[in-house]
């Protein structure tokens, strides 16, 4: 490993802080430091404002997904006691309560069967998208034949 790569180990380790010490103390020092400075961080994804940004959303959203989740399961157990949509607190009306216990598991009902499409729309997008590179590589090995070495180089 080089010095340059242990330090900007040092450096990542004690986090982002000591990045901005080093460009503050790179403008007083010497500028074109902080340039390169910069470079780096840009071109070795410390930034994290490039190609795999969409990762790290796509890494957000399933976390605040699975947050919801849990904050819905909470409220469930503390409003409803679980899954017993029967103990839920009384309207004093019990048409009213029966129509709500029904509607409650209709839209949970829905919300999971919209999950299993969206879990369905991402699987089939990546089959697409994998079967798209299959053939974009099956036609690139039809219209580039291997050299047998038999022909004359450019």
């Amino acid at each position: 490993m080089t010095a340059a790569a242990s330090v900007a180990n040092k450096l990542d380790d004690m986090g982002r802080p000591a990045w901005i010490a080093v460009m503050i103390v790179g403008f007083i020092v010497f500028w074109p430091l902080v340039l390169a400075v910069l470079a780096y961080l840009f071109w070795s994804g410390r930034m994290g404002c490039h190609a795999r940004g969409s990762d790290r959303f796509e890494r957000k959203m399933q976390r605040m997904q699975e947050k919801m989740a849990r904050m819905r399961e909470r409220m469930r157990a503390h409003m409803y006691g679980g899954d017993r949509w029967e103990t839920s607190p009384s309207s004093g009306n019990a048409a009213f309560d029966e129509y709500k216990a029904e509607t409650l598991k209709r839209l949970e009902e829905e919300q999971d069967a919209f999950h299993d499409f969206l879990e369905r729309l991402h699987m089939s997008k990546d089959w697409a998208e994998f079967d798209q590179f299959m053939n974009e590589l099956r036609q690139k090995d039809t219209t580039h034949p291997q050299d047998t070495g038999d022909q004359p180089q450019a």
